[in-house]
């Protein structure tokens, strides 16, 4: 039902918007009814693949979130604590530092993401390769990427690079065409099935090292995989939508408290329910108020109050803190 959450939530964002349509005219749409040209284009080149393009990003930051969470054994990790977001950031500050057009951001994007779990990834397994030395790495390059995005806003020309590069840092699907979500497709796609088919290892890896071997799981092997796959698609959102945070930290305890800690059941959830999240919250930042809100501010509003209120259930649940 959670895997359905996003059609239905889709469907409902089409119609919702600036000019409300009727559910008839984006029906007409979809299936080449008679419809006027203007509003046929803008459900056909707008809505429609914004609505796409929050949910890939959405289903792949929550995927990620959830597998991050297990593999590290973790409830409070995410792309961004592993320096992943961040190091998305700091590639396309420097690009556009350097005069790339927006348009060409999506590459120097994936390669900082990717560059930032690379370096997690050599001083973890330099230092062991443990869970907790990893999230420590993680933490150490998150700080050295968030300080290269500050020098490099403090170096940007403040009346044209700047004000693009604070925009982007906000996170935003608004203005994503057909041109940008097939690639993002084409990225997350595959990583996603990936996720859904291997899920039941991501069980293996919150068991203890040793017991994880005695069941013919390499624990160390099998945790760098998982860290590929969740950087392949925290890094594959954030170079198209921008830095759009809790969604992998909120979305995974949400969809755990719904349906357990099983992995094969949390990652299907968590990617449904992570898609209807953002593309809701996506029509909420374009509606709510005469201007748009970005996205990533839409994100950190709900999110907070959404995570406080996750820990104050499980709170009540088990009598305390442990």
């Amino acid at each position: 039902m959670l895997l359905l959450l996003p059609l239905v939530v889709g469907l409902v964002a089409l119609f919702w918007g600036r000019k409300a349509l009727a559910p008839g005219q984006v029906w007409a749409a979809l299936v080449g009814g008679e419809l006027a040209d203007n509003l046929r284009a803008v459900v056909l080149r707008v809505r429609l693949p914004r609505v796409v393009a929050a949910g890939l990003v959405g289903a792949s930051l929550a995927t990620a979130g959830a597998i991050f969470q297990g593999t590290f054994r973790n409830p409070l990790v995410d792309g961004r604590i592993l320096g992943i977001s961040p190091g998305a950031a700091s590639g396309v500050a420097l690009s556009l530092l350097a005069g790339l057009p927006e348009g060409a951001l999506a590459g120097p994007a994936f390669a900082g993401g990717l560059t930032a779990a690379l370096l997690v990834s050599l001083l973890g397994g330099a230092l062991g390769g443990g869970v907790l030395v990893l999230v420590l790495s993680g933490v150490v390059v998150n700080s050295f990427f968030t300080s290269l995005v500050g020098i490099t806003k403090y170096l940007a020309d403040p009346h044209e690079i700047l004000p693009a590069i604070t925009h982007w840092l906000l996170g935003e699907v608004g203005r994503v065409r057909w041109a940008q979500v097939v690639p993002l497709a084409m990225a997350c796609g595959p990583a996603l099935l990936l996720a859904l088919a291997f899920r039941w290892r991501f069980n293996l890896l919150t068991l203890a090292d040793p017991e994880a071997s005695s069941l013919g799981l390499s624990p160390r092997r099998a945790r760098f995989l998982s860290l590929a796959l969740g950087t392949w698609l925290t890094a594959a959102a954030v170079s198209l939508s921008g830095v759009v945070g809790w969604v992998g930290l909120v979305v995974p305890h949400a969809a755990r408290a719904l349906v357990g800690p099983d992995h094969a059941r949390l990652i299907p959830a968590a990617l449904g329910l992570g898609a209807a999240a953002l593309i809701l919250l996506d029509a909420l930042a374009h509606t709510l108020l005469p201007f748009e809100l970005p996205l990533g501010v839409v994100t950190g509003l709900v999110g907070g109050p959404a995570f406080v209120g996750l820990l104050l259930r499980r709170w009540r649940r088990e009598g305390g803190w442990r």
